[in-house]
């Protein structure tokens, strides 16, 4: 199995839930003591945060390319970025590595297609519903996806950095997230993809009237494929 190189910390929140889920799963398919050979890199969140607000998305590319670099280095045999919105620089990061870059858009719209279904709604970071970089490889994979409107997505955004990631939930934000996502699905989409890497913390299939796409168990899984898969091509 390969060593699975973590790039986290974005934020420390989602990057806990990883760690947590990859070894559950290794646990649950191999039994026993078994557990995920990991390595992580978890950069400071708050200047990349700086940079994501200043629209210094090269800056943000570099500093986490040479992370993803450092990993491989040290061993890792995949990379997996483990968070939603720093996919904008996700085409930096695998440029960096000679190992396979796990992507989470792609493995969320494969399965959403093998799910049969083809029109999700999107709850994420603004810079997730409203950049190219996430949208356009869902249209890319064959499906449309909706997004909340633009007050709505402005909330959504504030609650994400200001509460869920520094692990703070509240009922009225809850809410919040219910109300979007049963707009998305009034609206015609036929799942909801948990798009941040936080937003299971109010969001899951018992408050969603959808099928629920929660990206971190996808991309946990879609990594743990790749390290148990023979040497093979470098992009996931």
């Amino acid at each position: 199995m390969r060593t699975i190189g973590i790039l986290g910390g974005m934020s420390w929140v989602s990057t806990a839930h990883y760690y947590r889920r990859l070894n559950q799963m290794v646990g649950e398919s191999r039994g026993g003591l078994h557990s995920a050979p990991v390595l992580l890199a978890s950069v400071d969140f708050a200047p990349i945060a700086r940079m994501q607000a200043e629209d210094r998305w090269d800056d943000a590319g570099a500093l986490l390319a040479g992370a993803a670099a450092g990993l491989e280095r040290a061993g890792a045999g995949l990379i997996m970025l483990a968070t939603n919105t720093m996919h904008a620089v996700a085409d930096r990061v695998r440029a960096a590595v000679g190992v396979p870059f796990v992507h989470i858009a792609d493995a969320t719209a494969a399965a959403i297609r093998a799910a049969g279904l083809s029109r999700p709604g999107l709850i994420a970071t603004a810079f997730t519903m409203e950049r190219g970089f996430y949208l356009d490889r869902l249209r890319a994979a064959g499906l449309a996806p909706l997004v909340p409107g633009l007050d709505r997505r402005a909330e959504i955004h504030r609650i994400i950095f200001d509460e869920l990631c520094r692990d703070i939930v509240r009922p009225e934000s809850r809410r919040v997230f219910e109300q979007a996502a049963a707009g998305l699905i009034a609206d015609g989409a036929d799942c909801l993809v948990l798009g941040c890497t936080e937003v299971g913390l109010l969001l899951s299939p018992d408050n969603v009237a959808a099928p629920v796409f929660d990206t971190v168990e996808i991309h946990c899984r879609a990594a743990l494929t790749t390290a148990n898969a023979p040497t093979g091509e470098k992009d996931v």
